[in-house]
């Protein structure tokens, strides 16, 4: 699936969820989402525990942060020194 149908998934109304992105149709936000796979759980069981999502819901969401960062300077929480 090509980047820009994934990312139609993605929907931002300032109605719902104060305007965070969410995927289309529902009022599961992609934070939520990419929270819940940073902490362990898996696509299967996401996709599993809330009906109607789909593997490609759960790449959109992935793509999006990914693409939302692109331009973003990241600056570590830790700085390590030698």
């Amino acid at each position: 699936m090509k980047d820009e149908q994934l990312l139609e998934r993605i929907a931002i109304n300032p109605k719902i969820m104060v305007g965070k992105p969410v995927i289309r149709g529902t009022r599961l936000t992609v934070e939520y989402i990419l929270n819940l796979l940073a902490h362990g759980e898996t696509a299967e069981g996401i996709i599993k525990e809330y009906k109607g999502l789909t593997c490609e819901d759960i790449q959109a969401c992935i793509l999006f942060a990914t693409k939302s960062l692109e331009d973003a300077t990241f600056m570590p929480l830790i700085v390590e020194t030698a």
